[in-house]
């Protein structure tokens, strides 16, 4: 097998003008400080949510026997309008996605780093939701558990189909809504948020080359406004609206005004540019769902 594979290696190193050695075929020696490294990125991920839990979730303490709620998934009257619900989804599909990458840059091979970075997303927003089954004022949702489990499953999905990936992306928006005078919280202001799925023309072999259409996208979002725990005469005006339009792909320009990747942050931009839809960027025709 080793001598074939350095067959075709050399065929394709002398098309290319680079020679080839058995060497080049031989795998690298694993990394002794991998599991070390893995670990710390685990313990790392699971103190900062925890932390991050503390300050902002479970301020009240816990209590000592485990609660449930049925929150329903997206009606008018749910807790956030199903804000929430879209929010644990796509939290476990970046976390599930960017894990992935790190442990990738650790050295781990592609499909182990893919099963390290979606176990360790989903594991920790399971115990986030289990801890909220004791938090005092919180309990813990089926629903919530479902979508961090679907969030974790497109996680898999965009990782394992490089061709889905270059055609989709599921994006997050977020401009501070004041409903409650809240400071700058893209995760807990959830009338502030807008969750947006693209179809990038780049990613569709017929456009890809074409000027002006590689560049654009279309584009769905949903969001809530006006949804407070504490302000009913906020509530009383709250609503849910689905959102239709045209966006730019800032991926795609950044790639057509930086071909050689000399732009420094480049691979932060791109990061961003995949996850994040910034304001501005998207002309929406909007539409307000009916009341329940």
């Amino acid at each position: 097998m080793l001598r074939s594979r350095f067959l075709v290696a050399s065929i394709v190193s002398a098309l290319a003008g680079v020679p080839a050695t058995a060497q080049d075929l031989l795998p690298a020696a694993p990394d002794p400080q991998l599991g070390v490294k893995n670990a710390l990125l685990g313990v790392g991920e699971v103190l900062a949510v925890a932390w991050y839990g503390k300050q902002n979730w479970w301020q009240d303490g816990f209590r000592g026997h485990f609660r449930t709620a049925d929150e329903g998934w997206f009606g008018q009257d749910t807790y956030a309008g199903g804000a929430d619900k879209l929010g644990h989804f796509y939290t476990n599909y970046v976390g599930g996605r960017l894990l992935t990458r790190a442990f990738r840059a650790m050295g781990n091979e592609p499909d182990a780093a893919l099963l390290l970075g979606t176990t360790l997303a989903l594991g920790t927003m399971t115990a986030v939701e289990v801890a909220d089954g004791y938090a005092k004022g919180w309990r813990f949702s089926k629903q919530d558990a479902f979508m961090n489990l679907a969030g974790t499953g497109a996680a898999l999905l965009f990782e394992k189909y490089p061709g889905l990936d270059a055609l989709v992306d599921l994006r997050f928006q977020y401009h501070r809504s004041g409903v409650e005078n809240r400071r700058f919280d893209p995760f807990g202001d959830y009338s502030g948020q807008t969750y947006v799925l693209a179809l990038k023309a780049s990613g569709v072999p017929g456009l890809r080359e074409a000027p002006v259409l590689r560049y654009l996208e279309l584009a769905a979002g949903y969001g809530v406004r006006n949804y407070s725990p504490t302000r009913p005469d906020v509530n009383a005006q709250r609503y849910r609206q689905t959102y239709v339009g045209i966006a730019l792909n800032l991926s795609e320009l950044l790639r057509g005004a930086d071909p050689d990747r000399r732009l420094p942050g480049r691979g932060a931009l791109d990061t961003a540019f995949e996850y994040l839809q910034l304001p501005g960027t998207a002309a929406f025709r909007r539409h307000r769902l009916p009341t329940d």
